[in-house]
């Protein structure tokens, strides 16, 4: 009999977070001051609780000694095209007692980006063997997937929308059942959940999931709600509050619902920037919330401390990441407990 897998929940105890630190051979190159400041904030948060991984193309570059727990960061040299950790990082199953690394193909969002370096980091941190000897690697580089694409419930749901999924420029023309096919063969989904409507101005990840609706806890999805009947997003947000409310638990209840507003719009060189309090980390007794600098950052920590009551709502600025259209969670990848080895 098979071994069950399931894909933990983002809340299930983590060994590390994995990022990739910004470099002059990535579209950072104009701003690396600003949005290394960035990277330096969210390794600083995350260390206070966990251990970081971080990917550097020359570990002189990495300023590991100004961190205040620099014996908890771990840098791995491997080249990098982009800093977009969520979506070319390993994938972590529990499979039993053990955790299993899933390897996807990673094609820059759709062949948008180059994506050769960052396609190969799977695999190369597996020839590296950061992960602890009895996490093995599984391929599945016959198969798109980006990790901000799917949220899971911990318990076999997966919730993804249809816009990014269904792109024929990810898997070409798989039909939604052999998506939810290879979800159920490969995450041990039970269930999929499909959100078909939502979107942010200035995404290019065609609508990744973690942009506009999250887990959690199996029961609590937060999502971005648009209350300016004047906004562009507006008619689609509705439409994505309407079906997550149609949407049933396991057990056949109701979704909890928590709405996040809509972050205020930010716009470069005319350009508006997919500004989301979506884009949230869940880690070790904490959650780490994307800032805009404005006003609605403290409405939307507060809701999400109703939500984590256990855990302590740290805020970011992620103007510098907006910038490249992705934010706090879409840099970084937790590696669950029982990837990297044992605690200290």
């Amino acid at each position: 009999m098979q071994t069950k897998r399931i894909l933990p929940g983002e809340w299930a105890p983590q060994d590390a977070v994995l990022l990739a630190w910004p470099h002059f051979g990535t579209d950072w190159a104009e701003m690396l001051d600003e949005v290394r400041e960035c990277f330096v904030n969210i390794i600083e948060a995350v260390t206070t609780f966990e251990k970081v991984m971080v990917l550097v193309s020359d570990e002189n570059n990495f300023p590991i000694h100004q961190f205040s727990y620099p014996e908890k960061i771990k840098t791995v040299s491997c080249p990098t095209n982009d800093t977009w950790a969520r979506d070319f990082g390993p994938i972590f199953v529990k499979e039993g007692n053990k955790m299993v690394g899933l390897d996807y193909k990673f094609d820059g969002w759709g062949l948008k980006f180059a994506a050769n370096e960052d396609n190969l980091i799977t695999s190369r941190l597996f020839e590296k063997k950061v992960f602890s000897p009895v996490v093995k690697r599984e391929n599945h580089l016959n198969f798109v997937l980006e990790g901000g694409s799917i949220e899971s419930d911990g318990q076999g749901t997966i919730l993804t929308t249809t816009e990014c999924l269904m792109s024929a420029n990810r898997n070409g023309a798989l039909s939604q059942n052999r998506i939810e096919e290879e979800f159920k063969a490969s995450l041990g989904a039970e269930r999929i959940l499909w959100i078909d409507h939502g979107f942010l101005t200035g995404d290019d990840t065609d609508s990744h999931v973690d942009t506009l609706a999250r887990f959690c806890n199996s029961k609590t999805i937060a999502y971005v709600k648009c209350e300016d009947s004047e906004d562009e997003h507006f008619s689609a947000l509705k439409k994505m509050e309407q079906q997550l409310q149609e949407f049933r638990t396991r057990e056949d209840k109701t979704y909890d619902l928590v709405p996040l507003p809509m972050a205020d719009p930010v716009f470069e060189e005319g350009h508006r920037l997919p500004a989301t309090y979506a884009n949230f980390l869940i880690i070790n007794e904490a959650v780490l919330l994307p800032f805009y600098n404005s006003p609605k950052d403290q409405e939307a920590k507060a809701i999400l401390a109703g939500v984590f009551p256990d855990r302590e709502i740290i805020g970011i600025n992620c103007l510098p990441l907006i910038k490249q259209h992705g934010s706090l969670h879409c840099v970084t990848m937790q590696l669950p407990e029982g990837t990297v080895g044992e605690k200290d």
